[in-house]
């Protein structure tokens, strides 16, 4: 679930969002969220492929565990939600994907300002999890076992 939250915020971000308003897609947070993706992924995918044919290293999984902390409320804050923030009056100007909330009876501009309200408590949620994904993955490395 947790990672269907994830996708689905970076393909709204992407695809409802970054695509379809040119007008945001120069702007700081645009940069500001694809470095933080980009890097987090730079460490992520080589740590993946290494476990796939069972090489570990130390250096690596430590950074792929460590450096969402840092990464992730850069990519979130100034990123995403300013982006989302910066997108709103083009939204309501251009009554976005109207077709499709005129059946919710919502606007997507409300449902962007929904979500907006929702962002911090979701990220919240995946943060915390990554945090107890780091704790299972390190913390095997940190304790020692008892004979």
């Amino acid at each position: 679930m947790l990672a269907l939250m994830q996708w689905g915020g970076r393909t709204h971000f992407l695809l409802a969002i970054l695509r379809q308003i040119p007008e945001v897609q120069g702007l700081p947070s645009v940069f500001i969220t694809f470095m933080s993706w980009s890097l987090t992924e730079v460490i992520r995918y080589p740590h993946y492929a290494l476990s796939c044919i069972g090489i570990s290293l130390s250096w690596l999984t430590y950074l792929r565990y460590t450096a969402f902390i840092i990464l992730y409320p850069i990519g979130i804050a100034p990123g995403e939600m300013w982006l989302m923030y910066q997108a709103l009056p083009f939204i309501k100007e251009r009554n976005l994907y109207a077709d499709f909330f005129d059946r919710l009876s919502i606007s997507y501009y409300h449902f962007v300002l929904a979500v907006l309200i929702c962002y911090p408590a979701l990220w919240l949620k995946l943060y915390l999890h990554l945090f107890k994904q780091r704790r299972s993955r390190l913390g095997k490395h940190q304790t020692k076992k008892k004979v």
